[in-house]
């Protein structure tokens, strides 16, 4: 299995597309150091930006975040969380 990128690596990459990491955030209108979180824990939309401002997949990047030690794709809880809080607020929203 290959391994991630080094968060170096990533931050040159980002440097030489969008000037900083800190902008690339900026540009998606999140505060400035929000994606820098990305860089140590998963966090499926700030991997998202980050490998499309590069041109890359986030599967391409980190790839330990998407498949396991066995080469199974892992199921990323923070989809599943995502869905059940849209399923309750629409819930909230229609009452």
């Amino acid at each position: 299995m290959n391994k991630d990128w080094h968060r170096q690596d990533i931050l040159a990459a980002v440097r030489k597309v969008k000037g900083s990491l800190s902008a690339l955030s900026r540009e998606n209108g999140l505060s400035a150091s929000t994606l820098s979180n990305t860089l140590i824990r998963p966090w499926p939309k700030g991997e998202i930006i980050i490998a499309e401002a590069i041109g890359l997949s986030p599967q391409e990047i980190w790839p330990s975040r998407f498949i396991d030690e066995r080469g199974n794709a892992k199921i990323r809880n923070t989809i599943r969380k995502n869905r059940a809080f849209k399923r309750k607020y629409n819930e909230k929203q229609s009452l």
